[in-house]
């Protein structure tokens, strides 16, 4: 999409602690979050103008979970939208924040995701995740799960291009490495090829550790129109570009399953909205919740040619100092997927980077640009946004 008027930077951001959080309930942890961005911009509760909480429910009590948080972050007042876009519902809620201050409705909003996902069992929990495929013809008649539905795209990938189980591994590896440098992440311990090959199968090729947790956290950004933002921060990032785009529900109606074309879709138009293409990014957070689907977006998100994902992973491309460091964060896969919290960590990490803040963890900033690549569902949403320096 074209931008509308006005510019809009990130000014503030928060993040809770991802994992297995029954210590804190929905609210709670989205304060967590909310907390340390308010600070972080410099401003307080009635500034914010407008908010948007993603989160995609089903795992907790709560009905109407913006109002929630919104009345116990002291936010109430504010314009308030509740954002669902399945494993998006994240950048759903950066997308939604961005546009209230691009149109002119308010100079400061904040996008809030937040999920509490232990709250059931893990057989419910892959159930209702399953539903969120096509129900009536994919899960009440095949019993589809998620695993299931990316060891499709795995085996496509892998009769396609010869991708291999050791490849899927090393995506593993890589980001469990990076997870243990983040205190965020729910997975805290690196772990070898070995690990992965040799654990519990789920849905082949993939295995537990192909697979990302069932994890509960929150992240939030403050974001601030140009003038604003110019009087909060010294270092803004500013959102350069936006791409979104959908897929079918009813993924048989789909024609290739080594690619996901509504991320295909969702980049050409982030870049095009940027004036930015691939080889000008430094950082990208990709939407892993299984391993191939980080091999998936180096290709979709035009990383690498068609089939050269693989040589990414086992030449370090994608590693800290490679062509471009992805998921150097944990990514999904250990850092966690708390479903509606995952967009706006997204947002969060590559603003962190391309502050300069991220410690151990920071990449080479030679471009002063990032990308974040978070898709809901097996495509059925897919948002791409371009952050940068200027």
């Amino acid at each position: 999409m074209r931008f509308l008027s006005r510019r809009v930077a990130v000014v503030g951001i928060g993040h809770s602690v991802f994992g297995d959080r029954r210590d804190a309930n929905l609210p709670e942890l989205a304060f967590e979050a909310i907390k340390p961005a308010i600070e972080d911009a410099g401003i307080t509760q009635k500034d914010v103008g407008f908010v948007s909480v993603g989160t995609a429910g089903g795992w907790y009590e709560e009905f109407l979970p913006a109002v929630v948080v919104a009345e116990y972050a002291g936010l109430s007042g504010a314009g308030l939208i509740r954002c669902e876009a399945a494993c998006a519902s994240g950048s759903s809620a950066v997308t939604t924040a961005y546009q209230s201050i691009a149109s002119g409705q308010t100079d400061i909003a904040m996008a809030v995701g937040v999920e509490k996902m232990t709250e059931v069992d893990i057989l419910t929990s892959i159930e209702l995740i399953g539903r969120a495929g096509y129900y009536l013809w994919e899960f009440h008649n095949f019993g589809m799960t998620f695993p299931a539905y990316y060891a499709i795209h795995a085996t496509a990938h892998m009769k396609k291009y010869g991708t291999t189980e050791e490849d899927l591994a090393m995506v593993a590896v890589k980001n469990h490495k990076y997870g243990a440098m983040n205190p965020y992440a729910h997975f805290q311990r690196p772990i070898k090829v070995e690990d992965v090959l040799s654990s519990r199968v789920i849905a082949w090729p993939l295995k537990i550790f192909d697979c990302c947790p069932v994890s509960d956290g929150a992240a939030a950004v403050v974001l601030a129109s140009e003038d604003k933002a110019k009087d909060l921060s010294d270092t803004p990032i500013w959102i350069k570009g936006l791409g979104m785009s959908s897929g079918t529900a009813n993924i048989s109606k789909r024609d290739d399953y080594s690619s996901l074309r509504s991320a295909l879709l969702a980049a050409e138009r982030a870049y095009t909205a940027a004036k930015v293409d691939s080889q000008k990014l430094d950082v990208a957070t990709v939407h892993d919740c299984f391993t191939i689907a980080e091999l998936l977006a180096y290709e979709d998100l035009g990383f690498c040619d068609r089939g050269g994902a693989a040589k990414m992973i086992r030449e370090g491309q994608t590693e800290i100092g490679g062509k471009i460091s992805v998921n150097v964060d944990g990514g999904l896969k250990a850092k966690g997927h708390p479903i509606g919290a995952t967009g706006v960590s997204m947002a969060a990490e590559v603003t962190r980077q391309l502050r300069g803040d991220a410690g151990k963890r920071q990449v080479p900033v030679k471009h002063g640009n990032a990308l974040t690549h978070n898709v809901g569902g097996t495509g059925h949403y897919c948002y791409v946004t371009i952050f940068g320096r200027d």
